[in-house]
């Protein structure tokens, strides 16, 4: 693992980050414009005092004009996944649909007994570890030499293996980021804390207002899930066979539509009801129409007055296909206690080409797991195993807004096969309780006759297009 700070190093260039957080910090209780308040912040020494102070006193708002940009190399997507969950961080990942990963490398940890000490048998086991993942990442060359596009093939990818990510986070993503890591429960795992410690170390040279608040920490790795786990038996894992609408806005075409009459007119909930009645009875189409103005006007804020709640069986190849889009309450379940192995996903293409190589790997892997098990490691070094067949259920909360938004790129002939069938199946489901704002849930293309790839259109557009001409439209 190496971590870099890009940026922002020099002596100038932290004088400067520093001296925008103190004019942050001072700008509402000192007189003068912001341009003078910046002016004021001169001095180094005095403007970290500052920003110091300020932030003791609970008001980090200030620390997230600090952005920084980290060049993160050779890190597992057990890194990839838990940056990502920190909605705020920006970043960007290299892509396993377009990169081969056969020679990327891959982690091994230093194998733990459950009690967290060195394991007695740790070389055994290292040995035994970095020849069944060679396999692994044997096979997935394999599949792709038999025909099996990279999108597929990686499917058999092991969560050990090495990507390289550039990571955008203000200061106080930062701070939140190293308590996570370094002191809190994913502390438990090998590699997240010697990220931690990577950035701590970088936060000492280059964040130095983040010190002080970071030593005082002491590790609370405790279980949050202790109380449940002790009251109740843990059940059985069963993936669901599609996305399931779980929770939503009653009346969410009515709620949208009304939302738009109350704050145009400052009205009521009840002249907003009436209002739009009488619209409806001069034009039966009227709701129509002003869900269709709704759907495609720039903002589209009344789309956020509604929500709904899905649980999602998704693959791990496929989370961050989900996970990226932010802004929507996203529940992953945590890497430990260990999902179950059993639960995995086969594609398609996989299954018509090289199905039993595919099979025997994953029993091959499954049947390696049970014997770390057996010798009792800890289950903190155990997540390596997983592969990204590997199928779990999420829950997530998102308004039509986001529901829309997702619909739009991942309903797509481009998108990936899997995000394809889930965004299709959500916006089914969103149009059976809310059909007007189901209207406008789809690829751009069917909802916007607009496509935005270019070249690389998968063509249906055209056809679209030459259909609405032929009707006139």
């Amino acid at each position: 693992m190496k971590i870099e700070l890009l940026g922002g190093c020099t002596k100038e260039e932290l004088e400067g980050r520093i001296q925008r957080v103190a004019a942050a910090g001072k700008l509402s209780r000192f007189p003068g414009n912001v341009f003078e308040v910046l002016d004021s912040c001169d001095d180094f020494e005095k403007n970290l005092k500052l920003v110091k102070r300020i932030i003791n006193m609970g008001h980090k708002s200030i620390i997230e004009h600090d952005y920084l940009v980290f060049a993160l190399c050779d890190v597992t997507p057990i890194v990839e996944q838990t940056i990502i969950g920190n909605r705020l961080t920006s970043f960007t990942i290299k892509s396993r649909r377009e990169v081969d990963f056969r020679t990327a490398g891959y982690y091994t940890p230093s194998f733990r007994n459950r009690e967290g000490e060195v394991h007695p048998n740790s070389a055994n086991l290292t040995k035994k570890y970095q020849e069944h993942m060679q396999y692994l990442f044997n096979t997935y060359g394999d599949i792709e030499e038999m025909g099996i596009n990279k999108e597929d093939a990686r499917f058999i990818l092991p969560y050990c293996f090495y990507s390289n990510i550039i990571m955008g986070i203000d200061a106080r993503g930062l701070e939140k980021m190293v308590l996570s890591f370094k002191y809190g429960r994913l502390s438990r795992i090998q590699e997240l804390k010697e990220l931690g410690n990577i950035l701590y170390d970088i936060i000492q040279k280059y964040v130095p207002y983040l010190v002080d608040g970071l030593e005082k920490q002491e590790v609370n790795d405790s279980n949050p899930f202790a109380y449940l786990e002790t009251e109740t038996t843990r059940p059985e894992i069963k993936i669901l066979d599609k996305p399931k609408l779980i929770a939503y806005t009653p009346n969410a075409d009515d709620v949208v539509l009304e939302s738009m009459v109350m704050y145009h007119y400052q009205c009521s909930k009840e002249e907003a009801k009436e209002l739009l009645q009488q619209m409806q009875a001069k034009d039966p189409d009227a709701k129509q129409k002003l869900m269709d103005n709704i759907l495609h006007k720039e903002e589209r804020r009344e789309l956020e007055q509604v929500s709904f709640t899905f649980q999602i069986p998704i693959s791990l190849s496929i989370l961050t296909h989900l996970t990226r889009h932010r802004m929507h309450a996203l529940l992953v379940p945590e890497f430990v206690p260990m999902w179950d192995m059993k639960n995995y996903i086969t594609p398609e293409a996989v299954k018509a080409k090289c199905n039993d190589k595919f099979q025997e790997a994953i029993r091959k892997n499954q049947e390696v797991y049970q014997e770390f098990i057996q010798a009792g490691v800890k289950e903190e070094d155990l997540i390596y195993f997983y592969v990204g067949a590997q199928m779990c259920n999420v829950i997530t909360t998102m308004n039509a807004r986001n529901t829309q938004w997702i619909c739009r790129l991942r309903c797509c002939n481009k998108a990936q096969w899997q995000i394809r069938n889930i965004a299709k199946e959500m916006a089914k489901q969103v149009k059976e309780v809310a059909p007007l704002i189901g209207e406008g849930l789809g690829a751009t293309c069917m909802t916007d006759r607009y496509c935005g790839e270019g070249k690389e259109c998968c063509g249906l557009i055209n056809a679209l297009l030459e259909a609405d001409k032929k009707q006139g439209k």
